[in-house]
């Protein structure tokens, strides 16, 4: 089904598909399959097409992209953990920067950047640790921004200046730097939602719709608008289970 070898047309079109998308690193082709990979998203991506008129085929080899990118996909032989079949190039355009996305936000990608930024850098004093801190903080909401696709997804705003990295389970609270660092367990929320939430005066369930103290104002209530459920990810749900549990603010009374 697929060209092989790939002609010059379709070698061409792979080329500055991986290379607009940060896959900047060509690692040949086999198969009529041509292998990219990039020095910020972790995982290879590998293109493929049956004529320059399509279909036209992505495998990925990354588990956690291929599990939250959450698309159909072919039984075509090749290489990856999955393959994906598109009518044609505008589609796997369509689809490139979710791809990348997920591959410099989850884990360990945001680890990573951190260790690199950090390796060097002295942690004897107490300003030289918040240094090292506020680095952490900075890779983890430009790692969330990359993650939610600069976009709260409770309210759908989009301003930068109004989005807020929202830890789940606190900094302090966790044991290990990967905890911290790691996508899943933060949200990407608009300011008053960051607020509330961060003060335990809202959680969310397990659908991602909100649940409010009874601590919470009722002009408060109505001035925190929402669109649509956040949608989570086992992996969220866990960590907004000890965020219900821990953080939560119930009436005492």
């Amino acid at each position: 089904m697929i060209e092989l070898p790939q002609s010059f047309v379709v070698a061409e079109e792979c080329r500055k598909l991986a290379w607009q998308n940060g896959y900047r690193r060509p690692l040949g082709e086999r198969d009529g399959w041509a292998s990219f990979g990039s020095t910020t998203a972790q995982g290879t991506i590998h293109l493929a097409a049956a004529s320059p008129s399509g279909p036209w085929f992505l495998a990925l080899d990354h588990p956690g992209i291929v599990g939250e990118l959450g698309l159909p996909t072919t039984d075509l032989s090749g290489p990856g953990r999955a393959r994906y079949l598109f009518e044609s190039l505008g589609e796997v355009y369509s689809v490139m920067p979710r791809v990348y996305a997920l591959g410099v936000s989850l884990p360990d990608a945001p680890l990573e950047a951190f260790h690199a930024a950090t390796r060097n850098l002295p942690t004897t004093t107490e300003a030289e640790r918040l240094v090292v801190q506020r680095i952490g903080q900075d890779i983890f909401r430009d790692r969330l921004l990359a993650y939610w696709q600069g976009c709260c997804p409770l309210t759908d705003i989009t301003d930068t200046a109004l989005l807020r990295a929202s830890h789940i389970i606190p900094w302090a609270a966790c044991e290990t730097d990967a905890e911290r660092l790691d996508v899943h367990n933060g949200l990407l929320l608009s300011a008053l939602w960051d607020a509330t939430f961060d003060r335990g005066l809202v959680t969310f369930d397990e659908g991602g719709r909100p649940e409010f103290s009874s601590l919470l104002s009722e002009t408060a209530r109505a001035e925190l608008r929402w669109r649509k459920p956040i949608p989570l990810t086992t992996e969220h749900e866990q960590r907004l289970s000890w965020h219900r549990a821990y953080q939560f603010k119930r009436d005492s009374r």
